[in-house]
């Protein structure tokens, strides 16, 4: 679950995640839960999953495979690339993670309006 602690979520689930990779608990070649699956265990959205395992990318742990899932990496074989990877998804990644802050910044900000309207009877000193 992720915690309010000023810490990013997607960012704790990578720690998570990266825990259980390095702790053994998700060895080499064994596919990561669904995003589906990792949004509901750690109560997140889809686009804070898929930033997170977007982190575990990055850094080499994970590697996507197309219409598969999302595989622990076996480190002991040669490093990932140095850049680039698979920039279509991380767009696609980015651009989702953009949509749900738009969505979720203007429900606050309609949830503020609507507290925020005056009240009849009280002046606005």
């Amino acid at each position: 679950m992720v915690k309010n602690t000023g810490r990013p979520g997607y960012l704790q689930i990578a720690d998570d995640l990266r825990a259980q990779i390095r702790g053994g608990s998700l060895g080499p070649g064994t596919p990561l839960p669904s995003t589906t699956r990792l949004a509901e265990q750690y109560d997140a959205s889809l686009s804070v999953v898929k930033l997170a395992v977007g982190v575990l990318r990055t850094e080499g742990l994970v590697i996507g495979q197309q219409g598969k899932g999302v595989f622990v990496r076996d480190t002991t074989e040669q490093p990932p690339p140095a850049s680039g990877g698979d920039t279509a998804s991380e767009v696609a990644e980015l651009r989702a993670a953009v949509q749900d802050l738009s969505a979720r910044l203007a429900k606050v900000e309609q949830q503020l309006a609507t507290s925020t309207t005056r009240r009849p009877g009280r002046s606005s000193r």
